[in-house]
């Protein structure tokens, strides 16, 4: 379960499509763990905006906006203001769990014998591939900075893992989901 989302919309007269809400405020939210899509019932009067980090575990006590989970969503449900604002918030998300992601290029391994799990990542081919596994064997990467100076061929690998999770997020990842939940 998220403890934490992420605000990607919020609709103050609900779903114009959902008629069994009367209208019910909603608040398009990502988990910040699962990249879970997420609709939101907020609180009375609470305010929002768009990459604002909201609690919404388990803790009532904690929650100060949020009174409740509605349901899990799809990507293709997402208003299309949420999806404009998904790869900004994500890549927030991403440079904030910088160590974590870092740690996918000095741990990834092949799916099978023939795809390496990095080559998942939009944009990184097979020669950079190599590259960035000849390098981790020197020495593991620090950061995303240290990966982009070690392996000139990446400019942006929180870009390349914004485009994935996104990939993923809209079924068009195919069977191999790296970094979000089925």
């Amino acid at each position: 379960m998220e403890e934490y989302a992420y605000v990607l919309d919020y609709l103050p007269q609900g779903r114009p499509e959902e008629k069994g809400y009367h209208h019910t405020p909603v608040v398009e939210a990502i988990g910040e763990d699962e990249f879970k899509l997420l609709e939101l019932v907020p609180k009375q009067n609470a305010v929002f905006a768009v990459g604002d980090k909201i609690y919404i575990g388990m803790n009532l006590e904690m929650r100060t906006k949020i009174v409740s989970v509605r349901r899990r969503i799809s990507y293709h449900e997402l208003s299309s203001a949420a999806v404009n604002e998904l790869p900004f918030v994500l890549e927030s998300i991403v440079r904030e769990r910088e160590p974590f992601f870092v740690d996918f290029f000095n741990k990834s391994q092949p799916i099978n014998t023939r795809i390496h799990s990095m080559e998942l990542l939009p944009g990184l081919g097979n020669k950079t591939m190599w590259n960035i596994l000849d390098e981790r064997k020197k020495a593991p990467f620090q950061s995303f900075k240290d990966l982009t100076d070690r392996v000139k061929t990446i400019h942006h690998p929180e870009k390349m893992i914004v485009a994935r999770i996104i990939e993923e997020m809209g079924d068009r990842s195919g069977k191999y989901k790296m970094f979000t939940t089925k």
